[in-house]
């Protein structure tokens, strides 16, 4: 695995002026693969209105080397009934150019905390099938296979297998409504413009990942501890 200059990246939450480069990132997946289930493209309006209504609620995160963004990951809702608010999905898009840099593991796992201090319960991933790179970062992030949906995508001139993975990020009988990603970003102190930058890279920020681990915001005593990240 490649190893990154410490100087020479940066993770933090993602801007309305990155818009334009995540999106082109996304598109290939789009138009050449089956990664994705979006058939068209979208125009930089609807991507910017999708970008507004997930970013307000969930985290939104990009990856920067060298001030470029060479990926991003975002949560988002699971389902829309109540019930399941505090589940969410999770999505991750990297550059082919910046695979094995740990670009990935870093970008999910960093959600993967903030999530948890929102107060979600539950994080959930669908891969489209073949993606053996994706499952195994998946699987070494603690993602356990729940199921696999056979047939349920036609795309590309041909039927899609989907696996979905679930990691548990705590546990609770009396939960409390998730924050905003605001109101986390408040209660955190955290930096917009910098979660995580130079040679920071080994824990993440070790004084987010305590912050979130060891004393997480909005959660109550019976919360079971964020393991084996």
């Amino acid at each position: 695995m490649r190893q990154l200059d410490p100087s020479s990246f940066n993770l933090r939450f993602a801007r309305e002026s990155d818009l334009e480069r995540i999106l082109e990132i996304y598109a290939p997946f789009v138009e050449q693969t089956a990664i994705s289930f979006e058939i068209d493209v979208p125009s930089f309006d609807d991507f910017r209105k999708r970008f507004w209504e997930i970013s307000q609620k969930y985290p939104w995160l990009v990856f920067e080397i060298e001030n470029q963004v060479v990926g991003y990951a975002y949560g988002s809702p699971h389902r829309p009934r109540s019930a399941y608010r505090w589940s969410a999905d999770v999505s991750i898009y990297l550059d082919p150019n910046h695979h094995r840099k740990q670009v990935g593991r870093s970008l999910y796992l960093t959600l993967l905390l903030l999530l948890r201090a929102q107060g979600y319960f539950n994080a959930y991933a669908g891969i489209t099938l073949p993606n053996e790179a994706s499952v195994a970062l998946h699987r070494s992030l603690g993602f356990q296979e729940v199921g696999v949906c056979r047939s349920v995508g036609f795309k590309l001139g041909q039927w899609h297998d989907v696996v979905w993975y679930q990691r548990e990020l705590q546990r609770s009988s009396n939960p409390q409504p998730p924050l905003l990603s605001s109101e986390l970003i408040e209660q955190l102190h955290l930096q917009r413009d910098s979660i995580v930058e130079g040679n920071r890279m080994d824990l993440l920020n070790l004084d987010l990942r305590n912050a979130l681990v060891l004393n997480p915001p909005n959660l109550r005593s019976d919360h079971e501890p964020f393991n084996h990240l």
